[in-house]
This record gives structure tokens, sequence and C-alpha cells, in this order.
């Protein structure tokens, strides 16, 4: 037998494996750091499961913290979600939940030494002349008038600061590094910024927080993070991240950038998906249709199959575009192993079949899931009413229509074969019902003595025992494949407008005894998932996925 290829590692395994051959390390701390200023998206999943999966293979720990550093759009709200998406996703921190909070009297001291060294300062310009000063990436900047204030003029006035005897946007602390930098980071950044807001923690004590340059970094030091994995866009920080660690002479944690999850239709910036929200596009963070981890738990996406996505593709330097079937292909392989068979008739019209004996009812066996040899059976009802799909009968079919027309067979799942001979119409010339007959011959399960050939089978329900429900089918939120990427239009022009359809049908009696959180394939229509809106009277079933994937070739077709 062959040798199981061994899987490559990727660039930050590679490192931190360096790292623990050199001694450098025991052990590692890693950390996922949000900041709780909306839910967590498709892509921070892919950041969870990195940060957590490196201190799981190599017998370290991860760090939640929450980077808390500006009250103005940070909630309660967005921190409870994100502890319940981590968990749900899997995994589980170290002994507690942390906060950048948890360490701005010891990031005041901080900035406290790098006064004293005389490497930070109070400036006095508004924003708009600090940018101004600021230059381009070619052109030097100019320095601040206030930059040569003596150490005890900072000191002074940066306590005063402290102590809200400013108004907000009157006066910033900077560090004092070098203006003619190649690196804008580097060109004297903010620390410190006035800004009077309740934090949802600290309350009112602070009237100043720390920028997330000044606090990201040192956060990670007091912590002993070894490695603070980032996505690519703080590549061009971490001359400032390792500047301030060597200057403050702390614990010096090693940032790594790693690129970003982007995918096609979809959109991943927390300030655009809550603009969604507000304007009452989507029913809130977590409607199926957004890429949110709450929004794709509650379609029906499993944790499995997203770690199986994040694993599939993989940590790499350079940004790439991930196509969204392939986020589909994970969760309907996975769905496909454990999802539970459900007979569920959206579109219902009424089979009568005539021969067969009123008030008869026969319970007949059908396998939950035959993709899962350990799969037990259920029963279902059968009798001389019944609903089917009305997409599953035509009038006048064409040749390669193989379902139920006048004249025609088909056999009815698990079932009987039944040939259709009328149907009625209601008063807009609607099939209303069509009446049938059936071959006692040929149940299923049983030798078929009938001599009738039939080219396809159909599901159905019972009309004495259907359950009503009501059926969400959702597609993709954007028509574009890159909805954010044009400069002369905005994201939102390329809304999908059908990317909701209600449709209220009936499903198999057993629905009304399973649970919530099981997972379903409703035959031959895709994989469905229990909402939170069902009652007894109604079930409420979102759709998950497709069975296949049909948006390409219905692309093609536009």
């Amino acid at each position: 037998m062959a040798k199981r290829e061994k899987k490559s590692l990727n660039f930050i395994e590679q490192i931190i494996e360096g790292d623990l051959k050199k001694g450098k390390y025991k052990e590692i701390t890693t950390r996922f750091p949000p900041e709780p200023n909306g839910y967590l998206h498709i892509g921070h999943a892919k950041s969870i499961v990195l940060n957590f999966g490196l201190a799981l293979k190599y017998g370290g720990k991860t760090n939640l913290r929450f980077d808390d550093t500006n009250p103005v759009v940070e909630d309660v709200e967005y921190v409870d979600s994100i502890k319940e998406d981590v968990k749900w996703l899997g995994f589980q921190w170290a002994d507690k939940e942390y906060y950048a909070s948890d360490y701005f009297d010891k990031i005041y001291e901080f900035a406290i030494v790098l006064i004293k060294k005389g490497l930070a300062f109070v400036d006095d310009s508004t924003i708009d002349e600090i940018k101004s000063m600021r230059g381009t990436p070619t052109k030097p900047g100019q320095h601040s008038p206030f930059r040569d204030r003596s150490v005890e003029e900072n000191l002074d006035l940066f306590e005063r600061m402290k102590n809200g005897e400013f108004e907000d946007g009157s006066k910033v602390l900077r560090a004092k590094i070098d203006m003619s930098s190649p690196n804008m980071h580097l060109r004297d950044p903010i620390m410190y910024r006035i800004k009077r807001a309740h934090h949802h923690r600290t309350g009112d004590k602070w009237c100043i927080y720390p920028m997330y340059d000044f606090a990201h970094g040192q956060s990670d030091s007091i912590e002993n993070i070894t490695h603070s994995i980032c996505t690519l866009e703080f590549e061009t920080h971490r001359p400032l991240y390792d500047w301030f660690i060597e200057k403050l002479e702390i614990f010096p944690s090693r940032q790594i950038e790693f690129a970003r999850l982007n995918l096609n239709y979809t959109i991943m910036s927390k300030r655009k998906l809550l603009k969604l929200v507000q304007e009452g596009i989507v029913n809130g963070w977590d409607d199926p249709r957004m890429p949110t981890i709450s929004g794709l738990r509650r379609r029906g996406y499993t944790p499995e199959s997203i770690r199986n996505f994040c694993d599939r593709i993989g940590i790499a330097k350079r940004e790439n575009v991930v196509d969204v079937s392939l986020l589909e292909y994970s969760v309907r392989e996975h769905l496909n192993k454990i999802a539970e068979r459900r007979m569920v008739v959206m579109r219902p019209i009424k089979m009568v079949i005539t021969n067969y004996p009123e008030g008869k009812i026969e319970q007949l066996d059908i396998i939950n899931n035959p993709e899962d040899e350990n799969s037990l059976s259920r029963k279902i009802p059968f009798s001389r009413e019944i609903y089917i799909e009305s997409t599953d009968f035509m009038i006048d079919p064409p040749k390669d229509f193989f379902r139920l027309g006048p004249g025609r067979s088909i056999r009815l799942k698990n079932a009987y074969k039944v040939t259709c001979d009328d149907y009625k119409l209601d008063s807009e010339g609607n099939v209303e019902e069509i009446y049938c007959t059936y071959h006692s011959n040929s149940k299923s399960g049983q030798p078929d003595t009938s001599g009738i050939k039939v080219r396809s089978t159909i599901h159905w329900v019972n009309v004495e025992a259907a359950v009503p429900v009501e059926i969400r089918l959702y597609d993709r939120l954007f028509k574009d494949e890159f909805p954010d990427s044009h400069k002369d239009k905005d994201f939102m022009d390329f809304l999908n407008e059908d990317s909701l359809h209600i449709l209220n049908g009936y499903g198999e009696v057993n629905l009304k005894n399973d649970k919530k959180e099981d997972k379903y394939q409703f035959l031959r229509m895709g994989y469905f998932s229990m909402d939170d809106d069902s009652s007894p009277e109604k079930l409420v079933f979102n759709r998950t996925v497709t069975l296949k994937d049909g948006w390409k070739k219905l692309q093609g077709k536009k």
C-alpha cells in the first residue's frame, strides 16, 4: 500500500517550527483579536481556524482578546456574538477572555515611558493639519510645530488630557519617529486621542483612548503572545509594531501576516454589512444571506463544513479571490453525509389515486440517510390523496420532460407506480388536481410485475398527515462578482433582487418530531435547516444550499 503523502507545512507553520526548534519559545501562544464593532464574518472564521488550529497543533494556547479601544462603535451585543461564534466553530480560548481595556492603565504608563525618553509629544494640531503635514509616499512630511516640546511640558499636557481638561479633538499624543520615512505609518503616528465616550467596560473612567497601533502590540506583549498573526493589510504596520516594542523594551511578540479571505459575490466589510442591516436590506446580522458566521449558522452551515473550507483554501502570502462555490461545496459535502432525508412539497398540487381504497393507510418504510450505513428508517403514511410538486406535472409536456402528464406514468418514491388519467383546472386555468390510478403490483421493495415503464421517480406528501411548512429559498445577495470594486458605483447597486423567495408547502409528518438542530436533505430540493421562526403551527426552513451548483449554469443563460 502506498504511503499517504504528508501534508506540507504552510509558511506560518514553518516559522513556528523553526522558532520551537531553536528554543526561542517553549510553547506558542496565539491570539484572536476582534474589535467588537460588528458580527464576525467568514473571513474572521479563517483567522479563528488558523490561530486556534496552530495552538492545538503545537500544544500551545490561544487568547480571545477584544480590541475595544473605540467605544463609539463597540457594543456588548457584539462581544457576546463573537464569543458564541468562536465556541460554535468548535474552539475554546484560554482561561478567560481578554480585553485591550484591561490594559488601559498599563498602556497609559507605556506612553509615559516614551514621553520621558523623548519619543512622544503632545500635538495641538488639528487632524486635518496633521494629515496635510504628513506628506506623500514620495514626498517627506513636515514636522509639527509642537514636536520639540520639552519632556516636562508633554508629561503635564498628557496628564491633563487624561484628566479631561481639553476638548475632544483639541490635542493628540504622537510618537516621534521619522517624518521622512517611506513607510507612512512611521511618520509620527498618533498614539492617543481625546474622545469623551462611554465605554462598555470602563464606563466614564477614561476620556482618552489609545489608537489601535499603540494598543495592539503592547497588548500582545503583555499577554506574552509569541506569534501575532494578522492579515496582509497590517504588513506595513509591522515596523511600527516592532518600534514600540523595541523602545519600550518589553516582551518581543512577533507579527506575521497572511492573505485575508476574499470571496466573490460577497462583501467582507463590517461597515458595509452594518449598512445592509441598518437600511433593512437584510433582516439583521444573522440573516441567512449574510456572510456572517451567525448568518451561515442560521442558514444551516455546520462548523465542520466551515473548518473544512478554511483548510481547503489554505494559508497564503498573496491576496487572491476564492470562489464562493467552494464554500457551498464544503457544506454540501458534509450535509450529504449527515443530513436526514425528508419529503417536502414546496409548490403543491393534489393527486387523487382513484383506484386506491378510501380510508386505507399504508405505513411505508424509508431510510433516513442512504449515505450513512448506520442510518435508521422511518415510516411515512400513504393513502388515496397526496401532494406532489406542481413542476412534476405538465398538461402538454415536451419530449425531454420525463415526469407526469396525461397518459404518462411515474414512480412515487418508496411507494407505487401511478398513471395519470385526468386533471382539473381552477377558475384561472391552473391545474388544481390530477387523477391517477396506481398499480398495486409495483410496490417498492417487492417484485414488480406491473409491466409499466417509468423514466422518473418523484417525491410526495400524504394529504391527511401533511405538516404546513414555510420554505425560504436563499440565493447570493449580490449579482456582481466583485460588488465593492467599482469606483463609479456603490456596492448596493448590485443587490440581487431575487436573493429570497418564500414558499408555503407541506412536509411529511415526521418533521413534527424533529429537532431544530437537525439537518435535512429535502428530496430533490436541496439541503435545509429549521429556522428559529418556526412554531408548532408552521415550521420554517431555510435552504442552506442546492443539491448541485446551479449558479454558473444560470449565469451562462443570461
